[in-house]
Formats: C-alpha cells, sequence, structure tokens
C-alpha cells in the first residue's frame, strides 16, 4: 500500500521568504518524484490551495486546528516543513518527521524572561513529539543539540535546494533602476540588517534596491540612513516582487548584498550565484557555510571597511572568472537532491 503522506505549507503565505520558497520547491520535487512511491497531500491556508495541480490533494488550515486536528490518524508520515506549524507533532497519530530552519527567537527574546522560556518549552515539545528532526544547515543542528539535547539520535542535516529561475527575455520588473544597481531581497526587518548597506553609496553612482515584504518601521530606519548620507534619491524599497522580478534584479545587479544577523540557511545567496553575481555576506550564522568560498565577507559593519571589501571583492570578481566559481558552487544545492533526501527519511521513519 502507498504511505500517506501530509506536509504542513502553513507558513507558505507570503512570497519573498525562505519559508514559501523552500515549501513550494520542495513539495513541488516530492509530487515530481513520489510518483507510486507516496500519496501526497498538502496542508496549506486557502490561497495556496491546487498550487502542485492534480499531483495532490489539499487540507485547508482552520483556526481550530491549534488544538484539534480532526484527521490526525489519516495519514502515515507527517512532515511539518517547519517550526511555526500551527499543530505540532503531538497532535497526530502517524510517524513525524519536522523541518527545523532556525533557533532565531531564542536570540530575540531576553534570557531568563518568560518569552524566552515559554518558547524553549513549546520547540522542546515538538522535539521531544517529532520521530526525525531535519536541521537545513550543520549550523542549525548544532544550534538544536546546544539548546535542546534532546534531538541527539534522531536529528539529520538535509540541505535546501535552490531554483536557477530565468526571467523571460524583454522581461522588466515594475521598478528598472537607471544605471548600475546593488541588490538585497528578504523580509525587510531587523534581523536582516539592510540598513548597514546605505553608507555604500557614498561616493558611487549605484542605486540600492532592496525588495521584500516591508516592516514599515525598519524601512523607515533604512530611509532614515538614506536621508543622514544624502542618498535618499539612491535607495529604494520595493516591498515583495515576483519570481520573474526578482530573476531580473539578480541578472542585472552588480553585486548581490546579504549582511544578515540571523539566517538558518540563505537561499537568496545561492540564487545570485546561480546567475553568476558576486556575492557579499556577514558572517553570522549559516552564511559562511553556505557560500563558502565563492563568496566575499563583511567582517565587521564599518562603513570604510564595507566600502573596502566590496570595492576589492568586485576587482577579484572580475579578475579571477568569478562567475564561474559561483555557477559552480551553486549547483552542488539541488531540490532534486533535497526531495529525493527527505523521501529516503520518509522511508526510514516507516520502517
Amino acid at each position: 500500500m502507498t504511505p500517506k503522506l501530509l506536509i504542513t505549507l502553513d507558513s507558505m503565505r507570503f512570497e519573498n521568504t525562505g519559508l514559501h520558497t523552500f515549501g513550494h520547491s520542495l513539495t513541488s520535487e516530492l509530487a515530481r518524484q513520489g510518483q507510486g512511491k507516496v500519496e501526497l497531500s498538502a496542508y496549506t491556508y486557502p490561497q495556496q490551495d491546487g498550487f502542485l495541480g492534480e499531483g495532490a490533494s489539499y487540507v485547508l488550515h482552520r483556526s481550530y486546528h491549534r488544538w484539534h486536528f480532526p484527521r490526525k490518524r489519516e495519514y502515515d508520515v507527517v512532515h511539518f516543513a517547519d517550526q511555526y506549524c500551527r499543530f505540532g507533532p503531538e497532535r497526530v497519530r502517524a510517524k513525524t518527521v519536522m523541518t527545523v530552519h532556525d533557533l532565531n527567537q531564542v536570540y530575540e527574546r531576553q534570557p531568563g524572561s518568560a518569552k524566552y522560556h515559554r518558547y524553549l518549552r513549546r520547540m522542546s515539545r515538538k522535539i521531544k513529539g517529532a520521530d526525525r528532526i531535519v536541521a537545513i544547515s550543520e549550523f542549525v543542528k548544532g544550534d538544536i543539540l546546544r539548546f535542546f539535547p534532546e534531538a541527539e539520535g534522531k536529528i539529520s542535516v538535509i540541505y535546501n535546494g535552490t531554483n536557477p529561475g530565468h526571467a523571460p527575455e524583454g522581461h522588466q520588473p515594475r521598478f528598472v533602476p537607471q544605471g548600475r544597481f546593488l541588490f538585497a531581497v528578504g523580509m525587510v526587518c531587523p534581523k536582516k540588517n539592510f540598513h548597514v548597506l546605505v553608507p555604500l553609496l557614498r561616493a558611487n553612482d549605484y542605486t540600492l534596491v532592496v525588495a521584500g515584504v516591508v516592516k514599515e518601521p525598519y524601512k523607515e530606519k533604512i530611509m532614515q540612513e538614506a536621508a543622514r548620507f544624502g542618498v535618499s534619491e539612491r535607495v529604494v524599497v520595493t516591498g515583495p516582487v515576483s519570481g520573474f522580478d526578482k530573476d531580473w534584479y539578480y541578472a542585472h545587479c552588480d553585486a548581490f548584498l546579504f549582511p544578515s544577523l540571523a539566517e538558518g540557511f540563505g537561499l537568496p545567496v545561492l540564487e545570485a550565484m546561480h546567475h553568476g553575481r558576486p556575492v557579499f555576506l556577514s558572517r553570522f550564522t549559516s552564511l559562511p557555510e553556505v557560500g563558502g568560498d565563492a563568496a566575499f565577507y563583511f567582517d565587521s559593519f564599518d562603513p570604510d571597511h564595507m566600502s573596502a571589501v566590496l570595492k576589492d571583492g568586485l576587482a577579484r570578481f572580475a579578475r579571477e572568472e568569478g562567475a564561474q566559481r559561483a555557477r559552480k558552487h551553486a549547483s552542488r544545492f539541488s531540490w532534486e537532491k533535497a526531495g529525493a533526501a527527505y523521501l529516503d527519511l520518509y522511508r526510514q521513519v516507516l520502517g
């Protein structure tokens, strides 16, 4: 009998986020590779209903699922595709796999506070309830074992893939920069640290384009920095963009910049590399693991240091066939590999 698999995608609501890309890409690959191997169902919000076509069935989110999931006995395996699912492993009667993307909330809460301990209790309950835990990077695995040693013996790493998408010929985004530009993408919020990029526009004619779902207070901080450095007309926060728009920005930017303070993986890093672009990263969390020696790194956020790294990195990229090295590095990460690894894990957990 073909095992029944439910994968939870209720965090896949916002485009231009890692969780959306992960959920859409992995589940599409599972539908392709899993034909005849698993009977696939996706747990989604209404706006994602039907996104896999007839290759899957769909279970729509309801608010009461946090306390009661009536279909808890229907599946052989339930894969919680992230740690934020509206119901946890304890709500189902099946073998369970949970992918953990990061433990950012540990660092975002005051140690010792009520919120800090509440988060640890909630995560511990989910980790104890899951049969297998998947971390998306070695960095995340180490973090999990540090805070939740009960995961020892049932945790493994499966790297994310990346989609080498390309905009159709002639496509242009809603906002087209005039001249050279630097590009950044992601949720426009404090942990992405985009405001430190503004001083890179000093003494040149670059435009900075930042795309992604916007948290308005942080956007205001970015624009305040732009005003302080006298470059307001050359800083553009576009808001969410389509996949083709994002591909266009990758393909045409002079450099991709990602100074994030907290990442479990960093999918945009590989997306930019697939386009053969120079990539500049912070050294925080998983980014050195994902960027490897194909990226350039900011050792601090001092404006003079960052400007020097950008200038020297662009020169080295042009001199040392950096585009070829970037594409080769990105090709090591594929959703085909990730999908095969997850299907193998489902087989293991079923025994």
